[in-house]
């Protein structure tokens, strides 16, 4: 950006916006970051989940839309709702609201990925 002095003791300031080219970049680390957060959520919760024969765990997917900036964890068994809102059901290791828990639990790292993402696609 070139700046020059002026006769009448002012300066001549010349720059170039790039608005439109950083709101660009920080989507795409807005998205990159959700996508990066979904996943971390999918690997605590299935470190939360129930653990019989390992179906529960295995069934876990994260899946993002990059134009929404939205993202889902889920689970896909026949039992995985269940086990999910069943408080009385004792196992051997995990238990329920496995999902709900990680969420909650784990809310500002998740921020902090996006952040990260976002920074790092501004190049700061």
């Amino acid at each position: 950006m070139p700046v020059e002095p002026r006769g009448n003791g002012g300066i001549r300031v010349e720059s170039e916006w790039r608005g439109y080219a950083a709101g660009e970049a920080a989507r795409r680390g807005a998205a990159q970051g959700v996508a990066l957060g979904a996943e971390y959520i999918r690997a605590v919760s299935v470190d939360r989940a129930p653990l019989d024969t390992g179906a529960l765990r295995d069934s876990a997917t994260a899946s993002h839309d990059p134009d929404t900036l939205t993202a889902a964890v889920s689970y896909d068994t026949p039992y995985a709702a269940r086990q999910h809102e069943e408080l009385t059901w004792h196992h051997r290791e995990g238990g329920p609201k496995y999902l709900e828990s990680a969420l909650a639990s784990e809310r500002d790292v998740v921020a902090r990925l996006i952040q990260a993402q976002i920074r790092k696609a501004l190049g700061t």
